[in-house]
């Protein structure tokens, strides 16, 4: 299997999270695109019951598309979502073609090295990295290549777009329309989220 993973705390996902994901499938000709919501993100405010409603806004965004699927690996444990963590298991449980391919945003690439067991993660995943409507830091992407870090930038658009900026409309009752998906909005507004930070 080629798969590719997408791990994110997809709170909520958006537009751009569904476009980045087909413009994967469609360019690099995986399998599928693997969502994996984030259960615990290290370093973010944790509420069980956001989490589950994550969960469920990202299955609703890709009902019916066959290029996806998704995967409640980081629900099945009470750990922190670490990304090696859940790279190490998806090769235990899948017959994996080559490396797995991870997607990431330039701003999460930046700081990659900070991350837990980023040595080891460099050596497990190929990182297909978009860029979000900044500049890309040439010196620090030569510099993640010469520490061993395999990555390929995306030739999509950049489009400066973020779930905080999402729920920040919801929050000021302003329209998401286009933004979201949307079955997702239904979602949103029939459990109450976002109604205030």
């Amino acid at each position: 299997m080629k798969l590719c993973v997408f791990q994110g705390t997809f709170n909520p996902i958006h537009s751009i999270h569904m476009a980045m994901a087909g413009f994967v499938k469609k360019v690099y000709n995986f399998d599928t695109i693997l969502f994996i919501p984030a259960y615990k993100p290290p370093h973010k405010e944790f509420d069980d019951d956001l989490a589950n409603h994550r969960l469920q806004m990202v299955k609703i965004a890709i009902e019916g598309n066959t290029s996806f699927s998704i995967s409640n690996i980081e629900f099945q444990n009470e750990r922190y979502s670490y990304t090696y963590l859940t790279i190490e298991e998806l090769y235990k449980r899948y017959k994996i073609e080559g490396k797995i391919a991870f997607i990431i945003g330039m701003d999460a690439f930046r700081e990659v090295t900070e991350w837990y067991e980023a040595d080891k993660l460099k050596t497990l995943v190929d990182f297909i990295v978009f860029p979000r409507g900044q500049e890309i830091d040439k010196d620090r992407l030569a510099l993640l290549r010469y520490k061993g870090y395999n990555f390929t930038i995306a030739k999509m658009d950049a489009v400066d777009l973020s779930s905080s900026m999402v729920r920040e409309r919801i929050v000021k009752g302003q329209s998401v329309a286009g933004l979201i998906p949307l079955k997702v909005m239904e979602y949103i507004r029939e459990n109450g989220l976002y109604k205030q930070e």
